[in-house]
Formats: C-alpha cells, sequence, structure tokens
C-alpha cells in the first residue's frame, strides 16, 4: 500500500536517463517516492487510499530557486524603476524599518508565491544583496523561517554580515516608537551562529540555514582595499563556521575577477559554494570555479543581467555547474521559474545570434537535479526516482497555449506558466491542488502581507515611493 497514488500523467523524471513516461503513475509512501512507471503498473502494485488523477497533466519535479531575497516580496516595484531610489529604499527598510512581524508576512507571501508557481525549494538572503542583512538579532531570521515551515516548502535562508565599514545603524520598533543601535561585525556572526543552532535542519529537515559574506570586487572605494586583511580575516571566520557546521556557502553579485580573487584571497571557493549573477567573467574565474566544483546561479531576468552577461554557454562547456534563480520578486521580476528559463534561453541566443544556444533539456535541469545538486540534496530531491523526497508539481496541459498534448518538455519549458501548475506535493504531502492551497488561508497570507506593507510604509514615511515618475509616458526611457 501507497499513500498517495498520482496515476494516468506524463511523468518527466529527471532521472540519469532523463526518462519521459506516457500514461505514467508515482507512487508515495509517506515522505518517499516508492514507485515510477506504468499506471496500470504502478497501480497494481502500489494501491493507496488518495488517488490523484494526472490524465491531461505533466508530472515532474518540483522546480528549485537557487537565488532570491526575502523582503523582497513587500517592496515590488516601489520607486518606480528609480533604481537608486528603490536600492537605498530596500536599506532604509531592512536596517530600520522592518519588525520581525515583517519578516514574517513577508516569508509567507513569498513562499505561497513560489509554492503556486511549482517551486517547492528556494534560496533567501535575508535583506538586500550583500549590503543590508537583517543579521542583527536572530529574531527576524526566526520569524522568516516560521513563515517558510507554515507553507510548507524547502528553503535555505542565506544569512551573513552586512558590507563594511563597521558598525551599522539598526533599529527596533516599540509599537511606533524606533530605538536605534549600532550593530558590529561580531554582533552579526553571533546571529547567524544562533540561527544555525535554532533552525538548520528545521521543520523536518525542509528549512535550512546557509552562509554569506559580501562580494570583494576591484572597484570598491579606496578604503575597503586600504582594510583587505581585515576582511579576508573575517570572510575566512563565516567560511570557517560554515565549514564547521556543515552549512553551505554563497555569495551574491560576483563580476569581472572577483570568483578567481575569492578563491586566492579569501579561500572561499569549493562544491558547497554557490555565486550568484557573475557577470563579465574572465578565463581566470571560470577556471577557478570549474577546478574547485563551485556552482554558478544565473539570474537572467536581473537588472545584473542588464548590465553584464553570466558567460553561460562558456561555464558549462567548461564543466562548471550552473543553475537558475529568480533574484527575490523585486523590483521588477518574479517568482515563476518557468519565466526565468525561457529568458535564460532567449537571453543566451540573443548574444550567440544562435537559437540552438541552451537546449529546453539543459534548462530544465537547471532548474531541477543540477539545482538539487548545487544545495547538496542530489539524493534527495531533483528527480522523481523511487527512494527520493517526494516533491512533485502537476502542471495542467489542457490548455490553448500547451496543446497540441505532445513533446511535453518543449511544451512546459517554452510554453507553461506558473499559473499552470495545478498541483504541488513537498516531502508527501500535498500542499496545493486544482490550484487551491491547503496549509493556509491564502486571502489571511495577502492581507497580512498588505498589512505589514502598510506599516512599513508609514514608519519610512515613504509613500513617495508609490508614486509614478514624472518621465513614465510617452519617452524611450526614464
Amino acid at each position: 500500500m501507497a499513500d498517495i497514488l498520482i496515476k494516468n500523467g506524463i511523468v518527466i523524471t529527471m532521472d540519469p536517463e532523463r526518462r519521459v513516461l506516457e500514461d505514467a503513475a508515482v507512487a508515495i509512501t509517506g515522505d518517499r517516492i516508492v514507485a515510477v512507471g506504468p499506471s496500470a503498473e504502478v497501480a497494481a502494485n502500489h494501491p493507496a487510499p488518495r488517488v490523484i488523477d494526472a490524465r491531461r497533466k505533466v508530472v515532474m519535479p518540483g522546480l528549485i530557486d537557487c537565488h532570491g531575497h526575502a523582503g523582497h516580496g513587500l517592496v515590488k516595484t516601489m520607486g518606480g524603476g528609480r533604481g537608486n531610489l528603490w536600492n537605498e529604499a530596500c536599506a532604509e527598510i531592512y536596517s530600520v524599518g522592518s519588525s520581525p512581524e515583517f519578516w514574517y508576512a513577508e516569508s509567507r507571501l513569498a513562499a505561497l508565491e513560489r509554492l503556486k508557481c511549482g517551486t517547492t525549494c528556494g534560496v533567501s538572503y535575508l535583506g538586500g544583496g550583500d549590503d543590508v542583512m537583517r543579521t542583527d538579532e536572530p529574531e527576524y531570521g526566526e520569524r522568516h523561517c516560521d513563515g517558510v515551515a507554515e507553507i510548507g516548502i524547502r528553503s535555505f535562508v542565506a544569512v551573513g554580515p552586512n558590507r563594511p565599514p563597521f558598525p551599522k545603524l539598526y533599529g527596533r520598533w516599540d509599537g511606533k516608537t524606533r530605538h536605534d543601535y549600532d550593530v558590529t561585525f561580531e554582533r552579526q556572526l553571533e546571529a547567524c551562529e544562533a540561527l544555525i543552532e535554532r533552525r538548520h535542519g528545521s521543520a523536518g529537515g525542509r528549512v535550512n540555514i546557509c552562509l554569506t559574506f559580501p562580494v570583494h570586487h576591484r572597484d570598491l572605494p579606496r578604503e575597503q582595499h586600504d582594510s583587505i586583511d581585515l576582511i579576508a580575516a573575517q570572510a575566512r571566520t563565516f567560511r570557517t563556521l560554515g565549514r564547521k557546521r556543515k552549512v553551505l556557502f554563497t555569495q551574491d553579485g560576483h563580476r569581472n575577477g572577483s570568483i578567481a580573487d575569492a578563491g586566492k584571497r579569501f579561500d572561499l571557493l569549493g562544491p558547497d559554494a554557490f555565486f550568484s549573477h557573475s557577470i563579465d567573467l574572465t578565463e581566470a574565474d571560470i577556471a577557478a570555479a570549474r577546478d574547485s566544483d563551485t556552482r554558478i546561479v544565473h539570474n537572467p531576468s536581473a537588472i545584473m543581467s542588464v548590465r553584464g552577461r553570466c558567460p553561460v554557454p562558456e561555464l558549462l562547456d567548461a564543466g562548471v555547474t550552473v543553475v537558475l534563480g529568480s533574484d527575490g520578486t523585486a523590483p521588477d521580476r518574479g517568482a515563476d521559474m518557468f519565466r526565468h528559463m525561457f529568458q535564460a534561453m532567449h537571453y543566451h541566443r540573443r548574444h550567440f545570434r544562435d537559437a540552438s544556444i541552451l537546449p529546453q533539456g539543459k534548462v530544465l535541469e537547471m532548474v531541477t537535479i543540477d539545482a538539487a545538486r548545487t544545495l547538496g540534496l542530489e539524493r534527495e530531491i531533483g528527480s522523481l526516482e523511487p527512494g527520493k523526497k517526494a516533491d512533485i508539481i502537476l502542471i495542467d496541459m489542457f490548455k490553448p497555449h500547451l496543446y497540441p498534448l505532445n513533446m511535453p518538455v518543449y511544451r512546459v519549458v517554452c510554453f507553461a506558466s506558473g499559473a499552470d501548475v495545478d498541483t504541488a506535493i513537498v516531502d508527501g504531502r500535498v500542499l496545493m491542488e486544482g490550484r487551491r492551497v491547503l496549509p493556509v488561508s491564502e486571502a489571511e497570507v495577502l492581507e497580512a502581507a498588505q498589512r505589514e506593507c502598510e506599516i512599513m510604509l508609514d514608519r519610512i514615511g515613504g509613500r513617495g515611493l508609490l508614486e509614478t515618475p514624472e518621465r513614465f509616458w510617452g519617452v524611450s526611457r526614464q
């Protein structure tokens, strides 16, 4: 007996043979897959009290988003496309304008968005890039973890220090009263250690902590280069902590020589490390990633990918693992990994003027099995195989933009969107069926998010962030 039987579906397994099975079934017992194969055979050998009819649906592994940002869910499009204004607002919101309840409300909203888009596992930095991390106290990260756990998806929460110099100004709210205080590197280190101790491996192993540290660029202000020895010592402190506690290490915003420097100067590379954006890389960068088995996260819809190009085909040809990330849901992106798969293909095809670049199968690997490998979970998720965790999504293909019902991998990668995801299962638990979210009231999550956003705007006097800029209509550039 199984607990759940999914039958009559088109199963994209992403197993080592990359099998695509017609009229197939997946049987689940507890939190594990126990069988994948022809519907008649699996149904006969694994009858179950709960049967999900996947007729005219694709059954496949849940998608994995390897780079996002907590907090961004409540600041979407603020500033009206004026990048500097948005960045400054985020810095103020995350350091002095947010409360623990802000992070809880935002995490539920972001996890809900991921779930409804078929993303069953994601990485979220606890703040804005590597500039403002809400790690002055562990309770902000803990409330974020609470929200994700409530929705039920998998999550890696990336925590670390701000970019120097220190101390940094932070604020705590007592009702409508703000109390400011200075935060040192040592205080952020203590908060990160506390989060590892309290929340790594929590929620039945679905919620985990990973560490991050600001990327050191060659074009940073002179004072940061003058303190390079101190920065290197601080970076090694975090890297040593991560290796000791066996948590992953990630960085946000590599470019133009910084990966090679991260290896030579800071000893940050390795198979437990994954670096985001990674634009305009040098040959030395690519070689350093290849030789150390450091993984790269490409964010094709991010602003960094407008400013420079992550050389994905070149990295893949060199043997580097490359995966995809959304870069969060702000200022102008979303959690829909189908959108980012499509964007990745066309982004690099346009660069090379070659429509054969990044085949659909490779791109699907980048959000499933390759992403699972990047997060150290390739034995648990990323493909539909007996013994693996039951992290599964069903895509409703009975729609004009997905028909005719053939060539399913092409249909999913080229035409599907997050709105086509009908059912989502994580750890063998059905979290969404027929687009209806089961663990929480979706309306309550949305209303709470709106309420916390309004409170935050009043705290920072930020209503002007919602105004339409003067240069918006009828012009070629803002």
